[in-house]
């Protein structure tokens, strides 16, 4: 088992707790302060048909009472009308603030958790049990929480820290091929910001293709060191933490256009990070060599480099220019000078970001 402490801009940290078979075991638990024996699970039919059970039987022996609220799966979910759904389920069940909940599922569930804990009586606290790849290095720590508009994705959320986070890796023994992949494609992006040494990880592919343990541990393990680090530095994203939206941009706009769920969150970072690449290229900043390297990781892991689909552009730019990021109504986008070198706050035209789309059609 290894832990992270993750301090925010106010000094509090958290406790992130990471190993096999976590919740087969409680002797970590002694470490995480409850504010309260009753606790509600928030998750997915699909996820709490798998491990509801599990989760509730582990906190039941160390004496919590555990309630449980079911929302559907999808990222269509992901909206406003299921955060008024979650809050009728937790007023029925007589929650008060010293409750607290408990996310398990996946990127969805973690962020929709988190905003509805820092909204429902104006703030309980909640724990994170990440199930995916992509929610335990992008979305477990951090505190971004959020959900999505019509518009775009994540239009509206908070900043929010959990008050632990608990990654039982043992979850992604029974993940499925494509979900497993595409948090790889979150991984990547951490391993290309950070650069040197530790881009070898990422040659095993056999290893992280087949989950073998020892190698994943470590790739999920470095992923969350770097993000704590600039968390760290920068919680509330003014700076150097806009490093990590690579991909997410260019991404993001992709995955609205194709639609929640026909193009899944991390096969969408993967085209993002390709097109602002290959935009970066056109630009003069990002070498050609650091393209050609990033795709051949990527297509090594069987996530997308090329569009299958071709984009309707004014569809297109009516998502980009919905993107939270953007200032003075001008996408904001990273690029990487070489691996573990990026800048951020690059404004682009769109005239430019279209030609890079092109070429992701080829």
């Amino acid at each position: 088992m290894r832990k992270l402490a993750v301090c925010g801009e106010s000094g509090k940290q958290y406790p992130v707790f990471l190993g096999w078979d976590l919740l087969e075991r409680d002797d970590w638990l002694e470490e995480i302060k409850f504010p309260s024996s009753f606790g509600v699970i928030v998750t997915n039919s699909r996820v709490g048909s798998l491990y509801e059970e599990r989760v509730s039987s582990f906190f039941s022996r160390q004496g919590f009472t555990i309630q449980v609220a079911t929302i559907p799966d999808g990222e269509e979910y992901k909206n406003l009308s299921t955060v008024e759904f979650i809050y009728k389920q937790l007023l029925n069940l007589d929650l008060d603030r010293k409750s607290f909940l408990l996310a398990l599922g996946g990127g969805v569930i973690t962020d929709i958790t988190g905003f509805v804990a820092s909204t429902f009586l104006r703030g309980i606290p909640y724990f994170s049990i990440p199930t995916t790849v992509l929610a335990q290095v992008d979305s477990s720590i951090g505190g971004k929480t959020g959900v999505n508009l019509p518009q775009g994705k994540n239009l509206v959320g908070t900043f929010y820290p959990p008050a632990g986070v608990f990654i039982d890796l043992s979850f992604l023994r029974t993940l499925p091929p494509r979900e497993y992949k595409e948090g790889l494609a979150e991984v990547a992006k951490t391993f290309f910001l950070a650069g040197g040494e530790i881009l070898s990880l990422l040659e095993k592919r056999e290893q992280i293709l087949s989950r073998e343990e020892e190698i994943l541990e470590e790739l999920i393990f470095q992923s969350l060191s770097l993000k704590k680090k600039i968390v760290e530095e920068d919680e509330k994203e003014k700076g150097i933490r806009s490093i990590l939206n690579y991909g997410h941009t260019i991404g993001h706009a992709l995955e609205k256009v194709e639609g929640y769920g026909k193009l899944r969150h991390g096969e969408a970072i993967a085209l993002g990070m390709m097109g602002e690449a290959i935009l970066g290229e056109k630009l003069s900043i990002t070498p050609s060599k650091v393209v050609d390297k990033q795709r051949e990781i990527l297509a090594n892991f069987h996530l997308p480099t090329q569009l299958k689909f071709k984009i309707e552009r004014e569809e297109f730019f009516a998502a980009l220019r919905q993107d939270k990021k953007k200032e003075r109504g001008k996408a904001r986008l990273v690029f990487l000078k070489d691996f573990g070198q990026p800048i951020w706050g690059v404004e682009v035209e769109e005239e430019k970001i279209g030609e890079a789309l092109s070429y992701l059609e080829r």
